[in-house]
């Protein structure tokens, strides 16, 4: 037991290694702002296609994230299990402690009502059940977590368990739970569970009915999700996507006593601040290279269009990368070369690579 608890110990002062690596180097590059105060431990609001950082504080700082576990642990389910496979609720899911949806030991429930009583009221009993369900027992699936953890990027987290029961080691950051927000944002059954109100047994074909505990769904007529928490290290939790201006955001609040108000206000802040300006089109010629197997220059176009979100009391600017003098290889179809670079003031926001294309093709 000490040995794991020092190999826990290790990773976790590896990580937070790393945690302020990654803060100096994206404190070049992400909008910082102090005209709002916002009174919450940990705090982002996150463009979920660009993940262009809106409002930020202390959005790198590991802490306790509670019940917004269960963001991930949604995710891990619809990405590895059968939604339509019953479970038995076991004993361990019908005796869990803190917020239940009250399922019975012996209970035969599907994965998808579970994600249902998971999201919408919370249930740690649903998210054992989920876990035993989808991996055979709990241990294999936060296995499953973290290491699809990693595969997103979100090398600041780590899971324990998969409802957000305080543990020593069991931690994120608002960065890190925007992003898996934008991720499982994806996801159309994702976005069907954590934006109801309610959903009605009967019509579902579930044992029960669900009515979301998630206020914000009815304070913010543009909030469409997505998961709430609470415990006494981790204090009140709200992770929330919402519509801007047709495009989705995620705000985080975390160790946050007033989190409806405080979302809301960043929410106001971004929508006064920030609009979305579309830099290129897809396929739009950006530049030219010169190819030595051809007589004529290549064009440099967009994959897809850029549209980004830009605040408007700032300047923009756009940089193309490409190698100088001439590519000395063949280019058949497309290739990527080179990148559009597009800086806010000094700091560079966003990147996206570029295609070589033939002329006349």
């Amino acid at each position: 037991m000490i040995k794991k608890n020092y190999c826990k110990f290790i990773v976790y002062i590896l990580t937070l290694c790393i945690s302020l690596s990654l803060l100096s180097q994206r404190a070049a590059a992400a909008p910082k702002d102090g005209k709002i105060n916002v009174n919450a431990r940990c705090a982002i609001a996150l463009d979920c296609k660009t993940k262009i950082v809106l409002f930020e504080k202390n959005a790198d700082s590991l802490v306790p994230i509670a019940s917004t576990t269960k963001i991930m642990t949604a995710l891990v389910a619809i990405k590895y299990g059968d939604l339509d496979k019953k479970v038995i609720i076991s004993d361990k899911a019908a005796n869990i402690h803190g917020s239940t949806v009250g399922y019975k030991k012996g209970e035969m429930v599907s994965i998808r009502e579970l994600l249902f009583g998971l999201m919408l009221r919370s249930g740690n009993d649903a998210s054992i059940a989920v876990s035993e369900g989808v991996a055979g027992t709990v241990e294999e699936f936060v296995k499953l977590m973290n290491e699809y953890a990693l595969q997103l990027g979100l090398i600041n987290t780590h899971f324990e368990v998969p409802h957000g029961l305080d543990e020593p080691y069991h931690y994120s950051t608002a960065y890190d739970l925007a992003l898996v927000t934008a991720k499982a944002k994806e996801l159309p059954i994702f976005n069907e569970i954590v934006g109801a109100k309610e959903a009605d047994g009967k019509n579902y074909g579930f044992t029960r009915s669900y009515r979301n505990i998630n206020k914000i769904l009815w304070l913010l007529p543009a909030a469409d999700g997505v998961k709430t928490g609470y415990t006494g290290n981790a204090g009140k939790c709200l992770v929330t996507s919402a519509k801007l201006k047709g495009n989705d955001i995620v705000i985080v609040t975390l160790n946050c006593n007033g989190r409806w108000n405080e979302t809301k206000k960043i929410y106001d802040y971004v929508n006064k601040n920030y609009e979305y300006k579309k830099f290129f089109s897809k396929d739009e010629k950006i530049d030219s290279i010169k190819v030595n197997s051809m007589r004529k220059h290549a064009s440099l176009i967009c994959g897809s269009d850029i549209v980004i979100p830009v605040k408007k009391s700032d300047n923009y600017s756009v940089k193309i990368q490409k190698p100088s003098g001439n590519i000395k290889t063949s280019i058949s179809g497309y290739k990527q070369i080179g990148s559009v670079e597009i800086y806010q003031e000094d700091k560079l926001v966003y990147k996206e690579p570029l295609k070589v294309k033939r002329q006349g093709r």
